[in-house]
């Protein structure tokens, strides 16, 4: 592992480092190990097909123009079977929701959850924080 000519024994985020692997080079042709992780065995987090998120949506739409000077139009909530962009780290991975849950807690707040079955294994921690895009055709 090296920082320019500096010979690493470990890395800490911020920064460019260069790892030397025996990886087939054309299996990183196009930044496609962008948003990967490496580590000894046993040493990372999980990998999974399929994740349960708990989701808040924006009220409304972002970035999108409306006629005249009325605000962005309102979010549909998500549904069985959209195709979403999940984004994880630094990773991208498509996903479509495959269940949807919505709870009450005694205080009457609502809570949402979603499964998503991802395109793509990817490896990250319980409770992390992601982002879920979606297309708006509007």
């Amino acid at each position: 592992m090296f920082a320019e000519n500096n010979d690493l024994q470990y890395a800490v985020p911020g920064g460019l480092i260069g790892v030397g692997t025996k990886i087939d080079p054309t299996l990183c042709i196009g930044d496609r190990l962008v948003g990967h992780v490496i580590g000894s065995e046993g040493s990372l987090p999980p990998i999974y097909i399929h994740i349960e998120i708990q989701y808040h949506l924006m009220r409304r739409l972002l970035g999108v123009r409306t006629e005249g000077k009325a605000k962005g139009a309102k979010v549909d909530n998500l549904s069985k079977n959209e195709v979403l962009l999940v984004n994880i780290g630094s990773l991208s991975a498509g996903g479509r929701v495959s269940a949807i849950k919505e709870t009450k807690n005694k205080h009457g707040v609502v809570s949402k959850r979603a499964k998503i079955v991802l395109t793509m294994p990817v490896c990250t921690d319980v409770g992390e924080k992601i982002a879920v895009s979606r297309k708006i055709n509007k």
